[in-house]
């Protein structure tokens, strides 16, 4: 099979697997969503930036850091690898439980899960799969928005819910929970990318947004 051919059909990872027509693909409940053309220059500059220096920083840590393409299937149960119906590339994913990695990617939730937002996936990546990812127990979650330099976070909290996000400014340094000795630089993760004000000027504002 190519690709998905219905978006009424309920897919599973089974299906996942024979969809060889060169595109990326997330399944979200069985439903497609197709995540080509592939990343700006601009996306893929944050997402290496971040990936050095989290990877520099658990050298020595069980944690390992990834990032996409790396499918992460989210059962929703104990339900068999082919059945499950939710499969994630997030642009980077900490695990530090290594029995959730195998040869596919990973099984079960990433501890901390870092998404590079652009107008194709906004919507994606802040409604559908926020809902994924708290559903899944995947205990901190950044929005980074690099057109604002604004990053959003959530934390997981002694209930299993995300609470009330925290939207900060990216200026300085920034630690995740799971490392508070872990210091993002933000003046490194975003180097090699325009002033925002350059962009503003550069790109018209965009009405609506959608994942694909």
């Amino acid at each position: 099979m190519g690709q998905p051919v219905s978006k009424s059909h309920r897919y599973c990872y089974a299906d996942y697997l024979r969809w060889d027509d060169g595109q990326r693909w997330e399944l979200i409940d069985g439903e497609p969503f197709c995540m080509s053309p592939a990343p700006s220059g601009d996306h893929q500059s944050v997402s290496v930036e971040f990936t050095r220096q989290i990877a520099n920083h658990l050298l020595d840590s069980p944690c390992r850091v990834f990032h996409a393409p790396f499918d992460v299937r989210l059962p929703r149960a104990d339900e068999a690898d082919d059945q499950v119906t939710t499969v994630v590339q997030p642009d980077l994913a900490v695990f530090c439980h290594q029995d959730r990695l195998d040869q596919r990617g990973a099984r079960g939730a990433p501890d901390w899960v870092i998404e590079i937002l652009s107008p194709s996936t906004a919507v994606h990546d802040q409604v559908r799969k926020l809902a994924v990812y708290e559903r899944a127990g995947v205990g901190e979650y950044w929005l980074v928005h690099p057109e604002d330099r604004v990053v959003t976070v959530y934390r997981m909290d002694a209930d299993g819910r995300y609470g009330r996000p925290e939207i900060a400014e990216t200026r300085g340094q920034r630690s995740p929970g799971l490392f508070p000795d872990l210091a993002i630089e933000w003046d490194l993760v975003f180097a090699k990318l325009p002033a925002p004000e350059q962009v503003r000027e550069a790109v018209p504002p965009y009405a609506a947004v959608g994942a694909g």
